[in-house]
């Protein structure tokens, strides 16, 4: 088995992070997606969050959600609320999202099939922006994600490794299995108090794929669960419908599944500045 994670940031002077891969059966699954990752290119390697001042992340997201609206917009007017810098408006905008973009891996919504490309980029980086700005909205923790654009997910994991190998703490330094589903899982629309939920919208964590991000913060997400709860009880009926019965359900619980650990050179302090500095993913190699 490989040892290592090796992360390249920056566009011209380099920053390179190293990690050291976690022996357990979520990161083996997860290295043979990644032996597969170079048909596709990175997406949206600049997916940095939290490193800039609070008004310098307000304002990227917001740049960014409204060059979304406007692209979208100019070919067919769908998003008819106008933007306002809170979560439900966010609900909203994902709530289009979802239906117009279609289900995962399924784009056959008739909006996608006649939208130019320009128009589907857009429509699939409204997604990015909503998390953006909600990013803003929660603190902005320190955090990057990286996925490849097409990059079919069509691995499922088990629901037993979920339960054997997931976490509810989010370390600083590790590298953890990215979300790939279309939709929220419990603990999005819990946290999101989220009136837009549906079939479409409720997707708890099921496919994976080579995706990943790296947390640089701690924290304990067991503190999620009394608000979790009272969410499902609230929606008791639908969640029942979803096999659901309470939040100690796999399919509800807000598990992070940890697949390497920064290997630790400098402070934590000097890291975070030297990585505001180098916001973009070069390169990702395995060794």
């Amino acid at each position: 088995m490989s040892q290592h994670l090796l992360i390249e940031l920056g566009h011209n002077s380099e920053l390179t992070l190293q990690f050291r891969l976690l022996n357990n059966p979520v990161t083996e699954l997860w290295l043979e997606r990644m032996s597969h990752r170079d048909q596709w290119p990175l997406d949206h390697p600049d997916r940095f969050y939290g490193f800039g001042t609070p008004a310098q992340e307000a304002a990227r997201a917001v740049a960014m959600i409204e060059q979304c609206i406007e692209t979208i917009n100019s070919f067919e007017y769908i998003i008819r609320s106008p933007f306002t810098f809170d979560q439900n408006c966010l609900n909203y905008l994902h709530n289009i999202f979802e239906q117009y973009h279609g289900l995962l891996d399924q784009q056959n919504t008739k909006f996608w099939l006649r939208a130019p490309e320009s128009v589907r980029k857009a429509l699939a980086t409204l997604n990015i922006a909503v998390h953006r700005c909600e990013s803003v909205l929660s603190a902005n923790p320190h955090r990057f994600v990286c996925t490849w654009y097409g990059m079919p997910k069509t691995r499922q994991l088990d629901p037993i490794l979920q339960r054997l190998h997931g976490t509810m703490r989010i370390k600083f330094g590790t590298v953890y299995l990215h979300y790939a589903e279309i939709g929220k899982t419990v603990e999005d629309l819990a946290h999101d108090n989220d009136s837009y939920i549906g079939d479409d919208a409720f997707k708890p964590f099921d496919h994976y794929s080579a995706d990943f991000n790296v947390a640089f913060y701690d924290q304990d997400l067991e503190t999620k669960v009394p608000s979790m709860a009272k969410y499902i009880k609230e929606h008791q009926d639908f969640f029942l419908a979803h096999g659901i019965e309470n939040v100690y359900n796999t399919t509800a619980l807000p598990l992070r599944f940890p697949l390497a650990e920064l290997v630790e050179t400098v402070s934590r302090r000097a890291l975070l500045l030297e990585i505001a500095k180098h916001q973009y993913i070069k390169r990702v190699t395995i060794q």
